[in-house]
């Protein structure tokens, strides 16, 4: 009769534990954290809080002081038809045209992008990511020669063609992305009961992503809202400057920067963007659910 004998298995060798990190080295990490986004956060902060103190104060200077006492006499300064009125009219009417325009042509273009398998789609996305980041001071020279050639320097009519071309690529990029999320099933659905693409495009994907084209659209107005370069050099008269340009013109019409104005002109020049945020802010925070969109 045999007898088994079992040695025992060495046991294995366990890793020494990590030394932990002292309470006195986290505490000075997330203190330099915190620090580090004060000062971040005071670089916004402090001109924004500069912008509304001085609009209200009439002796307002570069540093940050409280108004004593508390005026309107910057904005009643700068409310009238030459210096905010004009400007103001002319930034809605250019802004406003080349966002309905750019909004129009970027729909169209993202829905075959996003639709239709093409080998020519990936090159055509590269182009377009490239065109985002191309500065506009490089292609200002040529687009200037050519625009004197067809007659359209000083006219809305150009100016509103070229804003809404720089900013056609970005707006095409994020409506496609924003289309993708829509999906193809409820467009087939509308497609087998006998409606066209353009239909289904009005009646089925515009209508569920409407909260990425308030994005697009507040994105897009934004960015032309705070355009200088293209107006300053297209825009030959006085009459026909944006705001963008007259708050340019701000600096020289008077023997010496009064702050307290430029900065009630600042708060007004900001507000249209402020109100079409407000306005969208429901689109904005809408998301994309089509949970009851697609029945399985």
């Amino acid at each position: 009769m045999t007898t088994d004998v079992r040695v025992p298995a060495p046991s294995a060798t366990l890793p020494a534990p990590a030394p932990r990190r002292g309470r006195g080295t986290a505490m000075v990490g997330k203190g330099a954290v915190n620090a580090a986004l004060i000062v971040i956060a005071a670089c916004y902060v402090i001109p924004l809080l500069w912008v509304v103190l001085a609009a209200f104060n009439a002796t307002a200077g570069l540093s940050v002081s409280w108004p004593d006492p508390w005026t309107l006499e910057n904005f009643s300064a700068v409310l009238d038809e030459e210096t905010t009125f004009r400007p103001m009219r002319n930034g809605f009417i250019l802004c406003g045209g080349a966002t309905l325009l750019t909004m129009l042509c970027a729909v169209l273009a993202a829905y075959p992008l996003s639709r239709y398998r093409s080998r020519f789609r990936r090159p055509f996305l590269l182009t377009i990511l490239f065109m985002t980041g191309l500065p506009i001071t490089a292609i200002m020279v040529p687009v200037y020669g050519l625009f004197v050639q067809l007659n359209l320097i000083d006219t809305y009519t150009g100016t509103i063609l070229f804003m809404s071309t720089t900013a056609l690529p970005i707006a095409i990029w994020l409506s496609k992305n924003f289309m993708d999320s829509v999906p193809i099933e409820v467009e087939e659905a509308a497609w087998t009961d006998g409606a066209s693409a353009m239909q289904a495009l009005r009646t089925i994907v515009l209508p569920l992503m409407w909260p990425g084209l308030s994005v697009v659209a507040l994105y897009t107005f934004i960015g032309l809202w705070g355009n200088f370069f293209v107006p300053f050099v297209l825009l030959q008269s006085n009459d026909q400057l944006p705001a963008s340009v007259s708050i340019y013109t701000f600096f020289s019409q008077y023997a010496g920067v009064i702050y307290g104005q430029l900065a009630a002109y600042s708060m007004l020049y900001s507000l249209p963007a402020v109100l079409l945020y407000l306005v969208l802010s429901r689109r904005l925070s809408g998301a994309f659910t089509f949970g009851g969109s697609v029945k399985g």
